[in-house]
């Protein structure tokens, strides 16, 4: 920009970025100790200011899941979860894995204990976030939604605070008449739960060396419908995951089916993005996934009434930062809080908002949040289940880069011996390194997805899927798929072209990359941008094999806008 902002400054005691099961849990616990604290000892209360900033434009609205919960942080924080009216679709009471091959589909004897799910429950992650954030503001937490945040404030090396998103800036980053400069938020203590590749989460890890020592996380992208269905074809509260079909099996992956009721499916497909191919696209995956005659029996006569795609942070225990910092405390996702042979992180993320908000409340009557304090959260993590549950399955990831075959191989004996095989830590590399270059086996992958043809009615293309995620961006604004202008020109529409064939117009599941001939002749191809596709997965800040792409947040409120997500 050409101006120089003036900016406001807003000062809060605890400030949470991103309203996701891990913060909004974080907030409503706080708040509880808080107020017990201050029924105890009316001489020493205590009155924070408590903020949490979303870049939805509602709580919820970004939220997106499978989901099958395990209730077992949500009855520590509320035990009365199911009179408060908590926004269940079904409780699990069947489910089997399958092995799928193009045409067949063979059940598993036993449900191998993780991915048994009896006393979980199937939810809707928008609804139940929109719920726990009712009950934060229930308690006097300030809840600013269309707030992004867009640069953490830290000075001397401490966390002071985040800048959230200037408003109103045209393609340029130049002001319009309804420009609006984001506000400078200080707090004592900033909390990041922005889910898997956070913005801010990625910056300030890189900055403050959180993942020294640390292997690199890894990610899948999961991709998911809502489907309408007639009934009697699937009972409420049955789960299948499969393995196989339609992935290669050198690429991890799996499929869910949720009855969310005995007519509303969903239907989901989580793809690794350290595919060797770089025609890798969870979302053709998903569509193709639907062909197989087991899910198109089930489908077939439906109605698509939903999409939405997001990353998962698989890596495990051993990909997680550094927890803390002076004034920062990393949690959900963003701390790495997910176990990938469960499928399940929800759970997990809670249990961290509330070992945080436990560290946040010891910090509120000490007036200290330096790192000597906040490590008694990282303290609490070690001697917690969620540490237990993590540590199990620390290899899990790791155990796939020999394909699934081997690995699931490999996982077995794990179970066996307590999460290790001959090493107790496996190593990882990043999910890009492992993309192939152009050959006959990946170029064939091209050709397929070029045949196939999307009907309409059980596969649709990308942009079709994009609607149906509401997804909406103001069009005049500063690109947030940010790539310098040189490594366009030397990279994007050359290099790329050649070495990779553009990966980009393949792994985004939103049509948001797109590669226009500018010369019939010559074939030469232009990198075109379709933002406000975007439904904020961070597919391509994590899958470039150039490492070129940046996602930055857009201005707050657009993006997708999840109802069953």
């Amino acid at each position: 920009m050409s101006l120089s902002i003036q900016r406001e400054t807003m000062e809060m005691d605890v400030l949470f970025v991103g309203a996701g099961p891990a913060n909004l849990s974080a907030a409503i616990h706080l708040s509880n100790l808080i107020a017990d604290h201050n029924a105890k000892n009316p001489d020493k209360a205590l009155s924070p200011q408590i903020a949490i900033i979303e870049k939805g434009q509602s709580v919820g609205a970004h939220l997106l899941s499978g989901a099958v919960l395990d209730p077992r942080a949500l009855r520590e924080l509320i035990p009365d979860f199911k009179e408060r009216g908590c926004p269940i679709e079904a409780e699990v009471t069947s489910e089997k894995v399958l092995f799928l091959t193009a045409k067949s589909k063979f059940a598993f004897p036993i449900t191998p204990p993780p991915l048994k799910n009896h006393g979980n429950y199937i939810i809707s992650l928008n609804k139940f976030g929109a719920w726990l954030g009712k009950i934060a503001e229930e308690k006097g937490v300030n809840i600013f939604s269309g707030f992004a945040g867009a640069e953490m404030l830290v000075e001397n090396g401490k966390v002071v605070g985040v800048q959230t998103d200037d408003k109103g800036l045209d393609k340029n980053g130049e002001p319009k008449p309804n420009f609006e400069p984001g506000m400078n938020i200080r707090a004592k203590v900033t909390v990041l739960g922005e889910g898997p590749r956070g913005s801010l989460t990625k910056k300030i890890v890189k900055a403050l060396n959180l993942d020294k020592g640390k292997n690199p996380q890894a990610y899948e992208t999961g991709v998911k419908e809502l489907w309408e269905i007639p009934a009697g074809r699937i009972k409420k509260g049955t789960v299948y995951h499969t393995l196989g079909f339609p992935l290669h099996p050198y690429v991890y992956g799996g499929s869910w089916i949720y009855a969310m009721s005995d007519t509303l499916l969903s239907v989901g497909f989580v793809t690794a993005l350290d595919a060797f191919s770089p025609a890798n696209d969870p979302h053709f995956n998903l569509q193709k996934f639907k062909t197989h005659p087991f899910v198109r029996s089930l489908l077939e006569g439906g109605k698509m009434v939903g999409y939405g795609a997001k990353a998962i942070s698989g890596g495990g225990y051993f990909s997680m930062p550094k927890l803390y910092h002076d004034g920062l405390l990393l949690v959900g996702e963003s701390g790495g809080f997910m176990n990938m042979m469960r499928l399940k992180g929800i759970h997990l993320a809670m249990k961290s908002g509330m070992m945080a908000a436990e560290t946040i409340f010891e910090a509120l009557l000490k007036n200290d949040f330096s790192q000597e304090t906040l490590k008694a959260y990282e303290a609490r993590f070690e001697n917690s289940w969620a540490k237990k549950e993590m540590h199990k399955a620390r290899n899990f990831r790791q155990a796939f880069n020999v394909g699934l075959y081997w690995g699931t191989l490999r996982v077995g004996l794990q179970m066996l011996l307590g999460g290790r095989i001959l090493k107790d830590r496996l190593p990882l590399e990043p999910d890009h390194v492992h993309m192939q270059r152009l050959s006959s086996l990946t170029r064939k992958y091209v050709l397929e997805k070029r045949e196939f043809k999307f009907d309409g009615k059980l596969t649709f293309d990308k942009l079709t899927n994009v609607y149906e995620s509401g997804t909406t961006h103001e069009e005049n604004q500063p690109c947030h798929l940010y790539i310098k202008p040189h490594l366009i020109t030397d990279i994007c529409n050359t290099k790329c072209t050649v070495e990779y064939g553009n990966p980009c117009q393949h792994f985004c599941p939103a049509n948001v990359y797109e590669m226009e001939i500018v010369n019939e002749q010559t074939g030469a191809k232009k990198l075109k941008i379709n933002a406000s596709n975007c439904v904020h997965c961070k597919t391509c800040d994590i899958a470039d094999p150039y490492q070129v792409i940046t996602w930055k947040v857009p201005e707050g409120g657009g993006g997708p806008v999840y109802t069953n997500g």
